[in-house]
């Protein structure tokens, strides 16, 4: 347990998980019925979420990011064992990260070990999930596989970069945003070929057109949203969307909610806008959280729009402040800042993580869930706002009842 609070351990007690969204609490209630903890510097203030803008002034800019959740979590059967299969990120060769998670009888799962390479789970419509091999050194929670179409002449897909198209595959990383240039190509990306897709490697074989699975349309028709034990039941996928969601044309999207936009409704973005708070879109397409090992984040793709980094480049030359919404907004800007602190149009693959060490570029300010103890997010709150304004804030939380995860509370961390 990651000790905070002047060096003392804590930890969130079971009653503090939000176990539904907060318009399914009660009559009459909305998404925007969460309370908001307003942290500046060591000073916390407590508010309900549609005070935000009151809190906020003209010139401000929120960065938002419109990355869709995916209906990420699908059944299947490794063996004799029943399995799900967390679905995390799709690779540049139409391999995806994923991770198998047991059955725990109650409508969710408990961790189970990946692998071996080689090891096929069987999906819906005959799909077979080819497992090749963990996604990093040290760690076997998630794999690169490859679905294959039922009737496919070989479900062994050999060889292959540890990526084929993303930042794994053991190439050089000299920046924040790895494998990506300014247009929006993944600079690894080989191309495709039109007989068919090289799955990398003198050992590779081709990987025919008819055998290319759709993944997203397969989550479409046979999965549902990631659910974690401390949920009361299962919700549909419009419950994990948030107002700020954009389907993407190649069906891309996240595989759990960028939930500190959970609360925005379409009414409070509108009185935002009229008391002169602006928006940046920007995506950033999230994994699959390491909700037991707390690992920090991996390799994710994302891309900042050119129109977006001109607005995040006027509002500081104007004195607004630049607040992101979530902390895959402050991942996303933050790799396409340079050390000028200019914001730059960028597309591919960031491995940054941010940290008090690294510091932020850009952000002013951050609006949050509330994290575990373990969380390595902690880290990227103290790079924006400091230890001292985290750990006041975590107090205050703890003390005040506030709810975690998801469908929780969200804190505004103000520099």
């Amino acid at each position: 347990m990651r000790a905070l609070a002047r060096g003392r351990a804590w930890s969130v007690p079971e009653e503090l998980s939000a176990r539904v969204p907060a318009e399914r609490r009660g009559p009459g209630l909305g998404r925007d019925d969460v309370r908001l903890l307003v942290s500046r510097g060591t000073e916390v203030a407590h508010h309900a979420f549609p005070e935000l803008p009151g809190l906020l002034r003209a010139g401000d800019l929120l960065l938002v990011n419109t990355s869709p959740t995916l209906a990420a979590a699908a059944d299947g059967r490794l063996g004799s064992d029943r399995v799900v299969v967390h679905f995390s990120t799709r690779g540049e060769d139409g391999r995806w990260a994923v991770e198998l998670r047991a059955p725990d009888g109650r409508g969710t799962t408990r961790p189970r070990a990946g692998g071996p390479a080689g090891a096929v789970v069987e999906l819906a419509e005959g799909v077979r999930l080819v497992l090749e091999k963990p996604l990093a050194a040290g760690s076997e929670r998630l794999w690169w596989a490859r679905a294959v179409a039922s009737g496919a002449r070989d479900g062994r897909v050999r060889g292959g970069n540890a990526l084929g198209g993303g930042p794994h595959d053991g190439g050089a990383h000299d920046g924040d945003a790895t494998g990506a240039d300014a247009t929006g190509t993944d600079a690894r990306d080989g191309g495709t070929a039109d007989a068919g897709t090289r799955d990398g490697g003198a050992a590779g074989r081709v990987v025919r057109p008819s055998e290319v699975v759709d993944v997203p349309g397969l989550l479409r028709r046979h999965g549902r949203p990631i659910r974690y034990a401390y949920t009361e039941r299962d919700q549909p996928l419009s419950a994990y969307q948030t107002v700020f969601a954009l389907p993407g044309a190649d069906g891309a999207g996240s595989a759990e909610m960028p939930s500190a936009a959970r609360p925005f409704t379409p009414r409070l973005v509108a009185e935002l806008v009229s008391r002169g708070v602006q928006f940046a879109p920007l995506t950033l397409h999230t994994g699959v959280a390491s909700a037991e090992a707390h690992e920090p984040p991996y390799p994710e793709r994302f891309a900042v729009p050119e129109a977006s980094a001109r607005l995040v480049n006027a509002a500081r030359a104007g004195g607004g402040r630049v607040v992101a919404v979530g902390t895959t907004a402050v991942r996303a800007v933050e790799s396409a800042a340079g050390a000028d602190g200019i914001v730059r149009a960028c597309a591919g693959w960031t491995d940054l993580v941010v940290t008090p060490g690294r510091g932020v570029r850009v952000v002013d300010g951050l609006l949050t869930g509330l994290h575990e103890p373990e969380a390595s997010h902690l880290l990227m709150l103290e790079a924006v706002a400091g230890r001292e304004a985290v750990e006041r804030g975590y107090e205050e939380a703890l003390a005040g009842r506030y709810l975690w995860h998801e469908f929780g509370d969200v804190h505004l961390l103000l520099r």
